[in-house]
């Protein structure tokens, strides 16, 4: 992360600020609703506040660090066992200071919402995504009627991970571009962190978007977060040498990425209890099957933890993984994928013969595309 090279005396009001709770206040008017109806504000999987409706309406009042997306969920028999259980009706808001008001005839998910300038940003936001929405549902049906003996099958699960995969892209490439021609908004802010859970981000890509924010941006708590990263992502980032590391196979035998140097190594992030990548892991093995004579060769690093060794083990057989496995069974704190920040999995790195990194993220077709660039 390039620092802001800011006087003390400019930085101070944008860090007071931001470490200041920001006041929210949601009021509504849903129906002609009451108890035991309740409206509930959702931030991920945390119930951050609740309130019973009386005659339809309701007020919801706290603070939040920075503005942030959250999201309101009504119960009309008033129970909410968890964040992901009962109510479908459901209704993203964007708390900021100026206060948000929400109205609906009949139910909280066709609310029309109103707010401050933060809330038109949310609002732009989510109207540019609305049209990936039906494409979703698409997916979803396909699936639903689908048979379990055909989700099963190779063909079905590749068909709805392609699927899958492109409207991702689409969501990035959306959130991308708004992130780009707002760097002032808030919104733009919390996308961003927000994207860590669609794609994994590109320090060429991100990094821009991120020193293209404002200081009070920057300086929140937010932003201090996403500015580690984005210094974290400049270590690993295309271009840059890759981190050697040195870990052990199943059988104890220690292996180093500097063994590889003088070819072409995809270092592989995985683990036996990853479905993605055991789903990925066949497309892998095909690429190494018609690479692997040409000055090419696979590093797979798992993200197993020592009392799944044997699963580890077994999955590597099950795979039918045939080049070499490396770990040092510490789960998610695996020294190399901390090296690395890898922060989901599956997830490659491809390093040329020179220990450069050329490329990462690799998947399916864009594996074998990606090598057939590099390997004549």
């Amino acid at each position: 992360m390039k620092k802001l090279l800011l006087g003390f005396i400019v930085a101070i009001p944008f860090l007071t600020q931001a470490q200041s709770p920001i006041p929210y206040t949601l009021k509504g008017k849903i129906s002609k609703l009451t108890a035991p109806a309740k409206i509930y504000l959702l931030r991920g999987d945390l119930v951050m506040d609740s309130t019973t409706l009386k005659n339809g309406a309701f007020e919801l009042k706290g603070t939040t660090d920075v503005p942030k997306e959250a999201e309101l969920v009504l119960q009309r028999d008033g129970r909410l066992k968890n964040a992901y259980s009962g109510s479908t009706d459901r209704k993203r808001v964007f708390l900021e200071p100026d206060p948000i008001k929400l109205s609906s005839p009949d139910s909280l998910i066709n609310a029309t919402v109103t707010g401050g300038t933060a809330t038109q940003d949310y609002l732009r936001l989510q109207a540019s995504l609305k049209p990936l929405t039906s494409r979703i549902k698409a997916i979803g049906a396909e699936f639903g009627k689908a048979s379990e003996q055909q989700r099963q099958t190779p063909e079905f699960q590749a068909r709805m991970q392609a699927q899958g995969e492109a409207v991702t892209k689409e969501y990035a490439q959306r959130y991308l571009a708004f992130i780009k021609a707002n760097p002032n908004s808030w919104v733009s802010l919390d996308a961003l962190s927000n994207m860590r859970m669609m794609v994994l981000p590109q320090y060429a890509e991100v990094a821009p978007l991120y020193d293209a924010f404002s200081p009070a941006l920057k300086n929140s708590v937010t932003g201090r977060e996403y500015g580690k990263l984005v210094q974290a992502l400049k270590d690993v980032a295309i271009g840059a040498q890759a981190p050697n590391f040195t870990q052990t196979t199943p059988d104890g035998k220690t292996v180093s990425l500097a063994d590889y140097r003088g070819k072409y190594v995809l270092v592989d992030f995985w683990a036996s209890w990853c479905g993605p990548c055991r789903a990925e892991n066949p497309a892998v093995t095909k690429v190494y099957q018609e690479f692997k004579g040409r000055n090419f060769d696979i590093l797979g690093v798992s993200l197993d933890k020592e009392n799944a060794r044997d699963k580890w083990v077994k999955a590597i057989a099950d795979d039918q993984l045939t080049w070499t496995q490396v770990s040092d069974l510490k789960g998610w704190q695996n020294e190399v994928a901390q090296r690395y920040h890898v922060q989901s999995i599956p997830q490659n790195f491809l390093i040329d013969p020179t220990g450069k990194i050329v490329a990462a993220n690799l998947r399916g077709a864009d594996l074998k595309t990606t090598l057939a660039k590099f390997i004549k």
